[in-house]
């Protein structure tokens, strides 16, 4: 009997269209488990990684460990055993495939820390085998694939005489979840690839296509890398232009919201954003600051991404500044006024702290000595300014007994008739009230 002996290259595709391939997620977080989930439903076998293991206990138990995914689907794959967990690194040497999804925070000074992708480069390669592909999609900058992965593992080749593109294989292919977005998910957002060699590209695309509807293939790894800051430094740069319109509309006493409706209503060259207490989560407020040393790196100075940075950084002090004096024209001394916030999400309906300028604005009230509490469903506890709160209840008693709510999170779970109805002002961050015409309403 002959045994068909074929390439790696051959031997990955083969096993990526008869769904054998194994593929590992290095990272079960916010962009991590949805991806895994949504690889494991494709058919493929997957196993997630994680250094937490009350992570991986709750996906091998089948229960999601994040808000934005499913528990009842995770249980599904796992009792199908078509997704698994671990925090054994040893595991990579049996995988086909590794998409790598770890946190790229920002240090202390907003420059990139790229910790944690260095780290799982060095578990990969130190397990590297023939036929395996590596996808990055943790956020970073321009070069990092080519500059810090590549590099690595190559290291770890040349001992086994492999070679990038015919025996091993390296993309980055940006992660683009939105956390709470039901309309856009993994499977109908549309995947960039960029290969270190064309063969890269289109084997990934191979895996990729197996479980994404729309495949966006680019000539570089630095291409796709930069299109990931683009597109979330956009959106930084509009939401800090309307926040500073926000402002000065506050001054001019006209409603940013209705100026920004009726600029909508051109049908071209206007994109609508909205103000609020500042921007959270962990691609808004940390991706520029890595276009920012990219330009920094090239001898330029992004004088937009400062700016923008500026304002919104400012914006939860602008917030507290409102409400100060919208309790002073109420006769109300605001260093000895009775604060409660409802929401300290960075975003409705998903429960997550990171960045959030809802947890900044309560941050700073407990910093001033303020009477403050807060409200908020999926956030039973949190630690500030090294206090520990617990999620007040909402009561038409606790509303009364309050001089100003501010509503920072607009949680769907939250009974808004009852906050209309009891708290004597409301500062509503997020126009989520607009349909109360109320007095004692007020929008940023």
């Amino acid at each position: 009997m002959v045994v068909e002996q074929l390439a790696p290259a051959q031997s990955l595709e083969r096993k990526i269209r008869e769904r054998t391939a194994r593929v590992g997620v290095l990272g079960l977080g916010y962009a991590g488990l949805p991806m895994a989930v949504e690889i494991a439903a494709a058919g493929f076998e997957v196993t997630g990684l994680d250094v937490n293991r009350e992570r991986v206990g709750a996906v091998n138990a089948g229960r999601s460990p994040v808000s934005d995914v499913d528990g009842s689907i995770v249980r599904d794959l796992t009792e199908r055993d078509l997704l698994r967990a671990t925090t054994d690194f040893d595991v990579l040497a049996e995988l086909d495939a590794v998409i790598i999804c770890v946190p790229t925070p920002l240090d202390d000074l907003k420059r990139p820390d790229l910790r944690y992708v260095r780290q799982a480069t060095r578990d990969i390669a130190a397990r590297l085998h023939p036929g395996m592909l590596v996808a990055l999609q943790s956020t970073c900058s321009p070069g990092t694939t080519r500059e810090i992965l590549l590099p690595t593992l190559a290291e770890h080749a040349a001992e086994r005489s492999l070679t990038v593109g015919d025996d091993y294989f390296v993309v980055f292919a940006p992660e683009r979840i939105d956390p709470g977005n039901a309309r856009y998910t993994v499977r109908n957002t549309p995947k960039l690839i960029g290969g270190v060699t064309p063969r890269c590209t289109e084997l990934a695309g191979e895996l990729y296509g197996g479980f994404i509807d729309q495949l966006v293939p680019v000539s570089s790894p630095e291409v796709a890398e930069m299109s990931k800051l683009v597109e979330n430094t956009f959106r930084f740069i509009n939401i800090s232009f309307v926040n500073e319109m926000a402002q000065l509309c506050d001054r001019m006493g006209i409603s940013v919201w209705e100026v920004v409706d009726a600029a909508a209503s051109k049908p071209f060259a206007f994109m609508p954003h909205y103000p609020g207490a500042g921007v959270g989560g962990h691609c808004i407020p940390i991706v520029p600051f890595y276009l920012e040393a990219v330009a920094e790196r090239n001898g330029l100075v992004a004088e937009m991404i400062e700016a923008a940075g500026r304002i919104n950084d400012a914006m939860p002090e602008f917030a507290i500044a409102k409400l100060d004096r919208l309790l002073a024209e109420r006769g109300i001394d605001p260093a000895r006024a009775r604060v409660v916030l409802l929401g300290v999400t960075y975003k409705r309906d998903v429960a997550d702290l990171r960045e959030s300028a809802a947890l900044q604005v309560l941050g700073r009230l407990l910093a001033q000595g303020r009477a403050v509490s807060y409200h908020d469903p999926l956030i039973p506890s949190v630690g500030v300014e090294g206090r520990a709160l617990r999620s007040a209840p909402l009561t038409a008693e606790a509303l009364r007994g309050a001089d100003g709510v501010i509503l920072l999170t607009p949680h769907s779970a939250v009974d808004y008739d009852l906050v209309v109805e009891h708290a004597p002002l409301v500062l509503d961050t997020c126009n989520a009230l607009k349909r109360y015409h109320s007095n004692h309403v007020v929008p940023l």
